[in-house]
Order: structure tokens, then C-alpha cells, then sequence
């Protein structure tokens, strides 16, 4: 790849060579021509427009377009593969502030050559409507000079500072391909579902041509080297579904670690999507630039959020934050200049403001957080609190397994962000009855295939059974209700004055499970919770537990979720807690 393979070049920089002559850049045969309907022409001057009326403007601002990808070609010229509705439209709009000016303060313009078209300069120096109207380039050509001329004539009074915008301030990322490499193949990659050029590509020729221009042979290898090897690590699913929330992230990851340090660094977060490429590029183009030691930030970046994937304590409180979207560059922040025991202090006193919506107090007892806690906890309703009582359920599963210290278990966080979850009810609300005949039939199923997996109750699947093939809905609506109190009370679940909207009562679920058994009495719910545990399937910790009653300090019946359970649930949330807010287990 060539030295200059890949920099930001202003519009005024695109015009002419070295020896100020005018650029030709070469539009082959396998491309289509030029597109761009009027709207499209008009939002990129309105963009360029919008930028130079910005307020507070800085010289240093740019406006920047989407890459322009070309291929030097052995007469000199540049074969386009990448860019040419945004070349075409760039190249009108110059030849529009010529034809404004007087002949001696005219600019050289670039040209534009059509491998297989009809020479496109004797079109322009006559674009006729007879000549458009015979190519259907010419004729989208035309209209964007219509487009263009039309626009300037509104704003006759904002031309020179428009100009001024545009020529040095309106920007492109210039990507030179090698003379060897193949133009179709880069030309199809970007342009088969519109492929573009990613932060992470950009940057990768930014650093190795930066790294060959400072004369240290072994340098680009070594950064290519450990480029492959840092991106390696990110597309382990276990590590990146840790540190990021976007599970669906395709391709590259690298980037990711690019935008940690870029932020850091004081990137403007503007929503532009090359804004790390930017940064970088601004970075490496300062003569005394050090691309080893930009590098190195970017893998002592990795380093530090492996070494926090490694620690099984940090793996889980800073798994608990980022999913909660806690800024990685405040996490590393934290960090720095620390101990790790204190800087888990600092994670667990995070994780408390997120939990409790406010500082943990100093010097708090055991018996004031348990109080603190009680309160905080009945306050938080099924319905009403979802994200909370997400959080809740979510910590209480991580700190159990961080309060057992011979246990080496690490929570899934790659089963449950790529998963979709629910809160569920254990044991369920009798007064949610089955609204509709097919939801009616739904529950019946459910409960007559647990009595068929456990042969119990033939009585009632004889009944269940006559009712699902009972032909007229009207009359089996009003015997479903019959039915429905009698299962409900074989299953002890029909004695509930007040549905329990309450934390003791409630648990994870996949979304799947708990909406195919939604509103299931408990039994049918433990059944299908142990088999997708048998069969591998993610169960968080907690919630196989409820199901397998392993809070309860009394178990009369495993197949009944009783007042007594519930009270046993809710003790044993109050503990962990109370443990994981209070215990010196963090520094252990």
C-alpha cells in the first residue's frame, strides 16, 4: 500500500496535482453513471450551508463526506471505485462558482473521464436539453446543474462564505488502493448491500502507513501482527458480550477499542460515523506523531478490560455496570491511579447508586442497610418498576455466586444480553384468568401435560380433555371457569385475596418460556424452568433455585409456592444483598 494511501483531503485539495494540474479521475466501465436526484444534491449543499452558518465556528472544523475510494492508474489519472455521485456533485458545484467569477479568477477544476460514455467535459461546456435528453448520465447531470443554480440564486448573499465552506473546510477521506489491487473486487465489496468502509479499516491504513513514513521497518508488522491478535480476543462472544451491550455487533470489533480511546482523548461526540476515523487521522498527520505510542494506548486499553474480564470479581460488578450503560471511559477512569481493592470499593458504591437511587450513607451498619433495604424493596410493584427490579433480580443472581468463594461459576452475561428476559410471577395471579378461547386452551394444555409427565390426576385430565373438545365456545367458557377454580385449588394457588405483585415473588425468565407459560400455576412453571437446566439451556442461578425451592427453610410440598416460601425468598434476597453491599468478601 503506498504512503499516502489514506488521509483527509479538502474539496480545494481534490482540484489538482502536484504540479497544478488538474486531476483526471477515471469512471470505468463497470460502474453505473451518475444518479443523484435533485433531493440528494440539495441536502449536501443544505449540510454545507448549515455548517458554515454554525455558531462559534473554530478554523480547525471541517465538514466531512463519506470516503472516496480510488486506484491510480499507469497514465496518471485515478480510477474511481468508491465516490462518483459525490465527485460528480463536488465537480458541479466548482464549475458553478467559476461561472460566477470572471475568466481570470476562474480555479482549475478536476475532470471526470467515462471509460465507456460519451466524453462528459464537451457535455458540460454545452449541457443542452436535447443533449441530456439522449443519455440518461447527461440527463441526471443536467438536473443537479438545474438543482444547483436554483439553490445559489436563493442565497446570493451567503455565496462567498458558502464558497469559502466548501473549498476548505468540506472535506473527504481519501482512500488510495495499491496500483495492484484489484478495483472490481473493492468496487463489489463496497457496493453489494452498500458495504462501507468501517472506523477500523480506515484506521488500520492510517496507523501502518504512519508506522512505514517514520522509516521503523518492523513497526506495521508488529501493529498487524497484534491488530489481528486484539480483534481475535473481542470476537470471543464470552468477552465482548461482557463490555458491550450491542450484542448484534457484526464483523470487526476493534473499533470499539478505537472509540474508548478517541472519547477519551476528547472526541467530539457529534454523531458523525467516521468521528474516530477523524480523530486518529488528525493525531497521526502531526509530523512529531508517534504511531507506537498510539498503539500502545489502544492495547493497554484491551489489556485493562481483559485483566477486569479475568478478575472473577470484577468480571461480575463491571458486567452488572456496563449493562446497566455506565460509561467504560468512567470505569477506567475510576481505575487509574488506584489499588484494585479500592477500586472495587468504588464499583460496589456505584453499583449501590444504581440499585438504591442515591449514595450509600457513611459508616452504615449491617442492621440500617437491612432496614434501607427492606424499605426500598417494598416499595417496588410488578409493572411499575421494571428496571429496577430487573436490576435487583440481575445483582442478586451475581452476587450470590460472588459470595460463595470455592465456586469458580461466571455468570452468562453472553446468554443473557443475546437473550430477551422477563420478570416473571412464581407463583401465578389467579385473578389473570385466560381472557380468550385460545388462551383458554393454552393454559388447559399446559396443566394436562403435566399431569400426563407425571401420571397424576386422570379425573381431572378426563376433564380437561372433554372440555378441549367441546364444540361450542360460548358454553365452554362458562365451563372453563368451573374448571379453572378447581385446578387452581388442586394446586393450592386459589386462595389469594390480593394478587402478589411483590419482589418475593418474582423472577427472571427467558421471554420465550414465560410467555408460552404465562400466568402457568407454579408446578407446570418448575417443570419446564428444570427441563430447559436439564437440557443445557440458560437458567439463571436464582431463579432454577426458587424453582427448586432451595430458599425455603420448609418444604411441605414441591410442587405448591407457598406464603411461607415467598417469605423465605425475600429473606434470602435481604442477605445477599445486605452481604454483597457490607461483606469483606471484595477484597478477599
Amino acid at each position: 500500500m503506498p504512503e499516502q494511501s489514506i488521509r483527509l483531503k479538502s474539496v480545494y485539495e481534490l482540484r489538482v496535482d502536484e504540479q497544478d494540474r488538474p486531476i483526471r479521475y477515471r469512471i470505468a466501465s463497470y460502474q453505473r453513471g451518475f444518479r443523484w436526484a435533485p433531493l440528494q444534491v440539495q441536502q449536501l449543499l443544505e449540510d454545507i450551508h448549515d455548517f458554515a452558518q454554525r455558531d462559534n465556528p473554530q478554523q480547525k472544523d471541517f465538514y466531512c463526506l463519506q470516503p472516496l475510494v480510488l486506484r491510480p492508474t499507469d497514465d496518471g489519472a485515478y480510477e474511481v471505485v468508491d465516490g462518483q455521485q459525490r465527485l460528480t456533485t463536488l465537480m458541479l458545484v466548482l464549475r458553478h462558482f467559476n461561472a460566477r467569477q470572471s475568466e481570470r479568477y476562474r480555479q482549475k477544476v478536476y475532470t471526470l473521464e467515462y471509460e465507456t460514455r460519451p466524453s462528459l467535459l464537451e457535455f458540460l461546456e454545452n449541457p443542452t436539453e436535447e443533449t441530456a435528453s439522449a443519455n440518461i448520465d447527461f440527463f441526471h447531470i443536467k438536473q443537479a446543474i438545474t438543482t444547483i443554480e436554483t439553490w445559489f440564486d436563493q442565497r446570493e448573499a451567503e455565496v462567498e462564505t458558502i464558497k469559502a465552506a466548501f473549498l476548505n473546510q468540506t472535506k473527504l477521506i481519501w482512500y488510495e488502493l495499491s496500483p495492484g489491487e484489484n478495483a472490481v473486487a473493492a468496487f463489489t465489496r463496497l457496493n453489494v448491500g452498500k458495504i462501507e468502509l468501517t472506523n477500523d479499516e480506515l484506521i488500520r491504513a492510517l496507523f501502518l502507513r504512519r508506522a512505514r513514513v517514520t522509516g521503523t521497518k518492523s513497526l506495521d508488522h508488529k501493529i498487524a501482527y497484534e491488530w489481528d491478535l486484539l480483534e481475535k480476543g473481542l470476537q470471543r462472544e464470552d468477552f465482548w458480550c461482557f463490555l458491550s451491550n450491542v450484542t448484534s455487533h457484526g464483523g470487526n470489533r476493534i473499533g470499539y477499542l478505537f472509540d474508548l480511546v478517541a472519547r477519551e482523548g476528547g472526541m467530539a461526540q457529534n454523531g458523525d460515523s467516521y468521528a474516530t476515523f477523524y480523530h486518529f487521522s488528525q493525531k497521526l498527520s502531526d509530523k512529531e506523531a508517534d504511531p507506537e505510542m498510539e498503539w500502545l494506548e489502544v492495547k493497554k486499553a484491551y489489556m485493562l478490560l481483559d485483566e477486569w474480564f479475568e478478575d472473577r470479581r470484577l468480571y461480575h460488578i463491571v458486567g452488572f455496570l456496563i449493562w446497566r450503560g455506565f460509561d467504560i471511559n468512567k470505569l477506567r477512569e475510576m481505575a487509574r491511579g488506584t489499588t484494585k481493592g479500592a477500586f472495587k470499593d468504588k464499583l460496589r458504591e456505584c453499583v449501590f447508586r444504581f440499585i438504591m437511587n442515591s449514595d450509600c450513607p457513611d459508616d452504615l451498619s449491617s442492621e440500617a442497610l437491612r432496614g434501607l433495604l427492606a424499605d426500598f424493596l417494598s416499595e417496588l410493584e410488578y409493572g411499575r418498576n421494571s428496571k429496577q427490579l430487573t436490576s435487583i433480580l440481575l445483582l442478586f443472581n451475581l452476587a450470590t455466586l460472588l459470595l460463595q468463594p470455592a465456586s469458580n461459576i461466571r455468570f452468562q452475561f453472553e446468554s443473557f444480553k443475546t437473550g430477551m428476559w422477563d420478570i416473571e410471577h412464581v407463583r401465578s395471579i389467579a385473578s389473570d384468568r385466560p381472557g380468550t378461547w385460545k388462551g383458554q386452551v393454552a393454559w388447559l394444555e399446559q396443566c394436562l401435560g403435566f399431569f400426563k409427565s407425571v401420571n397424576e390426576e386422570p379425573e381431572l385430565q378426563d376433564e380437561i380433555n372433554n372440555l378441549l373438545e367441546s364444540k361450542s365456545h360460548a358454553q365452554a367458557d362458562a365451563a372453563f371457569e368451573v374448571l379453572y377454580e378447581k385446578l387452581l385449588k388442586h394446586f393450592q394457588e386459589a386462595d389469594d385475596s390480593e394478587a402478589d405483585h411483590s419482589v418475593a415473588n418474582l423472577a427472571l425468565l427467558d421471554s420465550q418460556t414465560n410467555r408460552s407459560y404465562k400466568n402457568a400455576p407454579f408446578a407446570v412453571k418448575r417443570q419446564r424452568v428444570l427441563a430447559l437446566d436439564r437440557d443445557g439451556v440458560f437458567v439463571p442461578l436464582c431463579t432454577r433455585n426458587v424453582f427448586l425451592k432451595c430458599y425455603s427453610a420448609h418444604v411441605d410440598h414441591i410442587m405448591f409456592w407457598s406464603q411461607s416460601d415467598k417469605d423465605d425468598y425475600l429473606t434470602a434476597i435481604m442477605d445477599t444483598l445486605c452481604n454483597f453491599f457490607s461483606g469483606d468478601w471484595i477484597h478477599a
